[in-house]
């Protein structure tokens, strides 16, 4: 899918277009293979730049072409079903300076920060020439979705525990791990992010203006913010979940304990009634009082057996 933005230079509006014009936005999301060739020929790139961003391996990072088209592809947090669970995860965004002619934006599937960058054309807060701004607006936009969705997943840690204090499900316990595995891909895609945009702030990939670069230190400081916030709530996951797997273990070896014990008490009848079941000479085979003799010995051996695994607390 395409869609071409165009700010007027005049009036300021930025409005949906038809064709692709100089100083306009190429929006692709999962482009087909004739949409691609359409843009590269329209646009005179390489094929490369495009593909790049639709891989979805593909690390943050700066490519500058020699005719001064630059690429920097960006990592963008996005939710994944699976089944009918949600998955947090990211994947890569490529932003494509075209010389001073295009800018394209590639990702493999719609994304929050692009459909938050398109919301804004109404509020006339994209202009779609202004290309350095433009990537400084994306960055912001991208830090604070990355900040809304490792709060949402504090959230959903915080429900999690409170619900596995009271009855320990593997649901909860597996929603924990994937929350945990989220955490990890976030830290490491804002920590890329990160260097993208502080080589971005050295000023030797794209022309930087003054009124834009405070945008870029802003998109900056958002960005540390939401590093430092996966790495504290990815530590507190850690221990919550080692801290939940002690706890299964020590459950685990008190019903075990709880087992054996009952097993052994049950023993002493059981060795009582097969030795007195033999087809040999037993005492008290011909005392008429002799069952209950066995019956009043077993519950008194068995009784001293549960008050000594008692005082070795055993049986709790």
């Amino acid at each position: 899918m395409i869609k071409i933005y165009n700010t007027n230079v005049e009036t300021n509006v930025t409005s949906e277009q038809e064709e692709i014009k100089k100083g306009c936005w190429i929006n692709m999301v999962s482009p087909s293979e004739k949409e691609i060739k359409k843009v590269c020929e329209e646009t005179n790139i390489s094929d490369d730049f495009i593909r790049y961003a639709l891989d979805y391996e593909e690390k943050a990072r700066i490519d500058i072409e020699d005719d001064g088209t630059i690429l920097f592809i960006v990592d963008v947090p996005v939710m994944e079903k699976d089944q009918d669970a949600e998955i947090y995860t990211t994947m890569p965004v490529g932003l494509i300076v075209v010389r001073d002619d295009f800018f394209i934006t590639v990702s493999l599937k719609k994304n929050k920060i692009i459909t938050g960058l398109e919301n804004s054309i109404n509020k006339k807060k994209i202009t779609t020439y202004k290309k350095s701004r433009f990537i400084f607006q994306f960055f912001y936009e991208n830090a604070s979705v990355f900040l809304r969705l490792l709060k949402q997943i504090n959230k959903e840690t915080e429900v999690a525990e409170n619900i596995l204090k009271k009855t320990q499900k593997n649901r909860e316990l597996l929603k924990l791990l994937s929350l945990e595995k989220s955490l990890v891909y976030f830290t490491t895609s804002l920590k890329s992010n990160e260097v993208v945009m502080e080589k971005t702030l050295r000023g030797k990939i794209i022309k930087l203006y003054e009124e834009d670069e405070d945008l870029l230190e802003d998109a900056i400081i958002e960005n540390k913010q939401a590093i430092e916030m996966s790495k504290i709530y990815s530590d507190i996951l850690n221990g919550t979940m080692d801290a939940y797997a002690s706890i299964i273990s020590n459950n685990l070896n008190g019903v075990m304990k709880m087992l054996t014990s009952i097993t052994i008490i049950l023993a002493i009848p059981t060795l009582v009634a097969s030795l007195w079941g033999m087809n040999v000479p037993v005492p008290f085979q011909n005392n008429s009082w002799g069952f209950l003799i066995l019956i009043v010995g077993s519950i008194i051996v068995t009784g001293i057996t549960i008050a000594w695994l008692k005082y070795r607390d055993l049986l709790s």
